[in-house]
């Protein structure tokens, strides 16, 4: 059966900013299209989205329970397959369950949900229903992450022994929240981003990158929290030391008070025969060091990059690729995924590779441990609990 997957968003409306990416990424390759929508909590601004989208007025809805009731009633030619959650953290899980138990598949963003239970049942769901759930780590869309990750797993780097990750923002340098913007307001609220701040945002993408690539697993951590900016919630700086399951260790860095910085994601990963280094604002290229021999630099579209680089590859080398690009990635492995499903075929590997539910536990799981850990207030090593 060939079509296009049908799609509905719950938030993401009117000078939203992630909705119009999840937007962005999901026209890309033309496998999707948005049919339906919630946008708001407001009414007036959940209409206006949705008209503004050209969507049908009937599938324009002011509030995810009625839309998820209604679709899931409609035929199984118009009903949506899978809903796209882009809401603050605090209303993660209760429209991601409620889509699972109306037989929809799930798109969240990160992190998964507000807090570790939740997500936890939120995976209980998924196993259960058999559906699947992307989330939104973006960074593992890139490429050059995918290769990197490929030459460690190859074991082309030896046994890995360290990891630093670092994740530089500046946007927050400043109490941005009191002036009302709109993202500043929500991510430094405790009652709608959770219980860590900067942590939760892009600690949780640091986090994520350093065990995607290194295929390791994070076993004790030890953190220092800090709140800069005077008035502020929640923590707007932070680094932990890690420990991984193979003996190696780390350093992880979340801040957004570095003034000047934008979004200079950074990972370097060393083994016993060379090590790689990866950064956003080069996306297009992965270093790779030797402890024998000159550097080299692979390349976004090179020959020689694996399956996995270059499924993920969508011009010819020297056309840069990015953080759309990388989103779009996510996506399309997504609804791959979803109609091999639909078609009763097995999936590729290579379109598996999407970041899901298992991912949004650990992530949760990080937050709770970081934040414990800093709470401590003595430099002691946290085991890591899940």
């Amino acid at each position: 059966m060939q079509r296009k997957l049908r799609m509905a968003m719950i938030g993401g409306g009117k000078d939203a900013f992630i909705g119009a990416v999840h937007r962005i990424a999901l026209n890309m390759d033309g496998l999707m299209e948005l049919v339906a929508g919630s946008f708001s909590s407001r009414p007036d601004v959940a209409l206006e989205s949705g008209r503004s989208l050209f969507l049908n007025e009937d599938r324009i809805y002011t509030d995810y329970k009625t839309m998820l009731e209604k679709e899931a009633a409609m035929p199984a030619d118009k009903r949506i397959d899978f809903v796209s959650i882009v809401t603050p953290n605090s209303v993660h899980f209760e429209p991601a369950m409620l889509a699972l138990d109306k037989g929809f598949n799930v798109v969240l963003e990160k992190p998964i949900t507000f807090s570790l239970d939740e997500a936890k049942q939120l995976k209980a769901k998924v196993e259960a229903t058999g559906l699947s759930l992307l989330l939104c780590h973006t960074y593992t869309g890139y490429p050059m992450v995918k290769q990197a990750r490929q030459l460690v797993q190859n074991g082309t780097l030896g046994k890995i022994r360290k990891i630093y990750v670092e994740y530089p923002q500046g946007w927050l340098t400043t109490f941005l929240e009191s002036t009302g913007q709109i993202q500043a307001s929500w991510r430094t609220d405790p009652a709608r981003s959770g219980k860590a701040g900067s942590m939760g945002d892009i600690g949780t993408h640091a986090f994520n990158l350093a065990e995607y690539i290194s295929g390791l697993q994070v076993t004790a951590i030890c953190s220092n929290l800090n709140i800069v900016v005077p008035g502020r919630l929640l923590d707007d700086d932070g680094a932990a030391l890690l420990k991984f399951n193979n003996g190696a260790t780390g350093v992880l860095m979340a801040t957004q008070i570095a003034a000047g910085e934008e979004n200079n994601v950074k990972i370097r990963v060393y083994g016993e025969k060379g090590g790689l280094e990866w950064k956003q604002e080069d996306a297009n290229s992965l270093i790779v060091k030797w402890l024998d021999k000159p550097a080299e630099i692979y390349r976004t579209g090179g020959g020689y990059n694996s399956s996995f680089a270059a499924h993920n590859t969508r011009t010819p080398a020297g056309h840069p690729e990015g953080y759309l690009e990388a989103f779009g990635n996510l996506y399309r492995n997504f609804a791959l995924t979803l109609l091999a499903k639909i078609n009763g075929e097995t999936p590729k590997a290579e379109w598996l590779d999407f970041p899901g539910v298992e991912e949004g536990v650990r992530g949760m799981a990080f937050v709770d441990n970081v934040v414990a850990s800093s709470a401590a207030g003595e430099e002691k090593w946290r085991v890591f609990t899940v």
